[in-house]
């Protein structure tokens, strides 16, 4: 999952061209760097510092002198603000050409060197005061952001440069194309419309950011309920506040049917703060859209992606979920059928039922024990196999590197070089793995500085964190992961690959800024890594013998998740056809609650409970509105990519580097489908990207008989 800042700055200005390896020369081996794989071992998580290291000097956040304080976010704000107008002025007054964009592109990353990294501590840091501040920061730079999107001077200045033939024919494909995306970014704004339309289209983007951050704070919350609702024998399951019990989540691994019932109508039960909050974000985007000239918020949500249009999302969806529909129904007879074993009295399958059922299948019929894996993935472990696959596949290694004192929100975050064998150093990301009291427990990628070339011609080196929620390890003990864990790790570090080596020209379409549907096929690519013996055998190690992992177990393991897996793609089809109806025609014909139903019913399979809202702990409908489909798309590509140009052999460096050059290097400086036919050396078609998702299910022949 991605975060930080994937807004359009003048729109975001936030996006970069294809600008390859355009930065400094190679950079020697530092002394402060140290192996990856004992930077996360049971000792380093307490803290033993790196040798080499510079820690007595003081400095704030990420490196950012003024971060050494929440006060610094406000002088932060007001060096980005004024920055800007000094920017703004200068692209007003220069002749159009190649400085032009440029110009663009600095204005750009002045907001977002304070935006980004702002994002990332609004939710992250341990700090409330930090957390505070940063939130602040986002709102002011946001606000100002939705105003230059509709500085009509700014765009005249962008539109004279487009307009002049004789200087568009002299610019290079890349600067040409990166002012291209900026003049959409106006135009999607409503830069076309009169004053009080723009300013109206400015209202609405505010508040549409306000909405979004109070409604993803809302799917977070937990709800209450009198305990004496409860039955005495499963009220130990939740946390006790006096005569209350809070629920925090669907408890959708417990084996108690009860337990997982009562949760689930009782977290998801309606909240009417919420479902006003969702109505109105929904009718606002809607109204946006309309404003500057789209039938719907998906049209204009969907400009530039793979999909390009919500027709092609619904078609998409449509053929998938007709190809899943005998599986999933299927899976769903399987998983009934195991209910009706474990317990007789109640063997109607219900949503609460699905994962923990399907897991069971999974554990009885292959075995599965998460906790026979651990001991072979250790942190450090999985992190130097990480660096030995990088290693082969793209000459590229990560070193652990001290940190100055005030540089790092938590002392547990590592940061890491990243550094190619004959580039040098290419960026750093710092890795936030480990659970806090009020840190989220969600994997995810934060953008806090993208890369680009300076006007003083070296290269600004991207800047990411990786957000994970492990377990601190046992006293003495390396921090074990299980399987899931593992591959959300290579999951994460799939988009930290993308940010590191999308070494653009252009800020504005650095590393991870490109179309979510392509966004999500990196980090997807990667969990095909992680699930390949050849791949796992060089890192898994039990951490007590050194004995390597068992090839069978391996195959097993990635069987297993085949197991109901047609059943938990439909739910994903199910979601990703709700977030196309919520932001398609308005005024919606239901409530979203009856659309909610009658589109579980009609494309999951399972009841709607009455009385749940599961509509309001949708979170991805802030970052992801229109696009949840993006999740599925992306893994077609991902499965396609796999199956031609790694499946033979993970380790293919020849293919690695034609990778970096036709998917990594590009960030979202060229379309998204040309990318895609790069590598493929074809364009896949709708029924492509559904015949790849679909043939993923398939069991492997030689596991099965094995097993057997």
């Amino acid at each position: 999952m991605l975060g930080g800042c994937r807004r359009a700055l003048p729109a975001a200005l936030g996006r970069a061209l294809q600008g390859r390896a355009a930065g400094p020369g190679r950079r020697a081996v530092s002394t402060s760097w140290c192996p990856v794989g004992s930077a996360f071992d049971a000792k380093q998580q307490q803290q033993q510092p790196l040798r080499g290291g510079a820690a007595g000097r003081e400095t704030g956040l990420f490196g950012v002198p003024e971060l050494s304080c929440p006060e610094g976010f406000q002088e932060a704000q007001d060096k980005a603000l004024h920055e800007s107008e000094q920017l703004v002025q200068k692209a007003c007054s220069t002749p159009p050409g190649p400085e032009t964009v440029r110009i663009f592109d600095q204005l750009s990353d002045s907001l977002c060197r304070v935006a980004d990294l702002a994002d990332f501590v609004k939710v992250a840091h341990p700090d409330f005061a930090f957390r505070e501040a940063a939130e602040e920061a986002c709102r002011n730079i946001g606000t100002v952001v939705e105003k230059l999107n509709t500085d009509v001077e700014l765009c005249q200045s962008l539109r004279r440069l487009l307009a002049d033939e004789s200087v568009t024919s002299s610019l290079d494909p890349e600067t040409r194309r990166v002012a291209e995306l900026f003049m959409f970014d106006f135009e999607i704004s409503g830069i076309h419309l009169d004053e009080e339309k723009r300013e109206k289209a400015v209202d609405l983007n505010v508040r549409i950011l306000d909405l979004c951050n109070e409604f993803l704070i809302g799917t977070h919350l937990p709800n209450k309920i009198d305990k004496h609702v409860l039955p005495e024998h499963i009220r130990y399951n939740f946390i006790a506040e006096g005569n209350y019990l809070q629920v925090a989540g669907l408890h959708a691994d417990c084996p108690d049917d009860l337990v997982r019932e009562a949760a689930y109508k009782i977290f998801l039960h309606s909240n009417a703060q919420q479902l006003s909050r969702l109505e109105e974000l929904l009718a606002s985007r809607n109204s946006l859209a309309q404003l500057v000239g789209y039938e719907t918020f998906a049209h204009r949500a969907l400009q530039g992606t793979m999909a390009k249009n919500p027709e092609t999302v619904r078609q998409f969806l449509e053929k998938l979920s007709d190809q899943l529909s005998k599986r999933t129904q299927k899976d769903f007879e399987m998983m009934t059928k195991m209910k009706m074993k474990l317990n007789p009295q109640n063997s109607t399958l219900m949503p609460w039922d699905h994962p923990y059922y399907s897991g069971v299948l999974r554990a009885e019929r292959y075995n599965i024990d998460p906790g026979l894996y651990c001991p072979f993935f250790s942190l450090g472990a999985c992190m130097e196999g990480l660096n030995s696959l990088f290693s082969q596949l793209l000459g590229i290694s990560l070193y652990a590197e001290q940190t100055k004192r005030g540089e790092i929100w938590s002392e547990d975050v590592r940061k890491l070089a990243v550094v190619h064998e004959t580039e040098g150093l290419l960026g750093y990301i710092y890795c936030d793995f480990f659970q806090r009291p009020d840190k989220p427990h969600q994997d995810c990628h934060f953008t806090v500085r993208g890369g680009r070339l300076r006007e003083n011609g070296e290269y600004q080196l991207p800047v990411v964190v990786l957000m994970l929620s492990l377990p601190h390890s046992a006293r003495g003990a390396p921090t074990l992961l299980s399987p899931g864990m593992m591959e959300n790790l290579f999951h994460e570090m799939g988009h930290a690959m993308h940010s590191m080596l999308g070494r653009t020209r252009y800020q504005h379409v650095t590393g991870t800024r490109c179309p979510t549907d392509f966004a999500e096929v990196p980090s997807i690519l990667m969990e095909y890594f992680a699930n390949d013996y050849r791949v796992v055998n060089q890192f898994a190690r039990h951490y007590k013998t050194g004995q390597p992992l068992p090839k069978n177990m391996v195959s097993r393991l990635c069987e297993s998740k085949k197991v109901c897996a047609a059943a938990d793609m439909q739910l994903q089809v199910f979601y990703a056809v709700l977030d196309q109806i919520y932001h398609g025609k308005h005024p919606l014909k239901k409530s979203t609650t009856e659309i909610l139903k009658e589109t579980q019913e009609k494309v999951y399979g399972l009841p709607y409970v009455p009385n749940t809202a599961w509509q309001l702990r949708f979170s991805h409908l802030v970052g992801y509105g229109a696009k949840y489909y993006s999740y599925l798309m992306s893994r077609a590509v991902a499965s396609m990519v796999w199956k031609q140009c790694f499946a033979q052999n993970p380790f293919d460096r020849a293919m690695g580097e034609r990778y970096r050059r036709e998917m990594l290097a590009h960030g979202g400086g060229k379309e998204p489908i040309l990318m895609v036919q790069g590598m493929l050396q074809k364009s896949p078609s709708v029924e492509d990207f559904v015949d790849a998702l679909v043939s993923d299910l398939d069991h492997d022949f030689e596991t099965f008989i094995m097993d057997s």
